[in-house]
């Protein structure tokens, strides 16, 4: 009996504890309950316009290469800002999604239904951490309909989408 309080005892210690560091964590985090209101819809529009159509994976995969690209130093380290990054080649603006390029799209979420699922895809992969093992690397992908002509290494196809590094 002893020997089971003792157990239970230093078992609820390393709850607490574990609990006080995880929230010791956070305190020292900038992320606001707002901001991450605003990454997670960001998140979802981007899922939503680029693989509305696409099996659950395919809707992860795009979410990944976003996620991978905030953890990236060659791209912004905020989500929506990855998203609704611009540049200018050869006096065209190019978007890095094509979605954002088409104002007339960027705002407007017509099917309630498949919006809803890409902001629970964006859930799970920005609050759960989910992740496809295969695009830890992904960065870049187009539809498989076009051809970019690019030179980097292929990764996966998921779905219509062509993934690489």
């Amino acid at each position: 009996m002893v020997i089971g309080a003792y157990a239970c005892y230093g078992l609820t210690k390393w709850v607490i504890e574990s609990k006080f560091n995880r929230l010791e964590e956070v305190k020292g985090s900038m992320i606001t309950a707002e901001h991450r209101e605003r990454q997670l819809d960001c998140l979802a529009r981007n899922i939503y316009f680029e693989a509305a159509n696409e099996p659950f994976e395919g809707k992860v995969a795009v979410a990944q290469v976003t996620m991978n690209r905030a953890n990236h130093q060659g791209f912004p380290d905020d989500i929506c800002r990855v998203i609704y990054q611009k540049n200018i080649i050869y006096q065209r603006v190019i978007c890095q999604f094509s979605w954002y390029c088409d104002r007339a799209s960027a705002s407007r979420i017509i099917h309630r239904s498949v919006y809803n699922e890409s902001m629970d895809v964006a859930k799970k992969v920005l609050l759960e951490g989910f992740r496809l093992p295969s695009l830890t690397q992904a960065l870049y992908y187009h539809a498989d309909y076009v051809n970019p002509g690019w030179k980097r290494e292929r990764i996966a196809k998921i779905g219509r989408h062509i993934f690489y590094k």
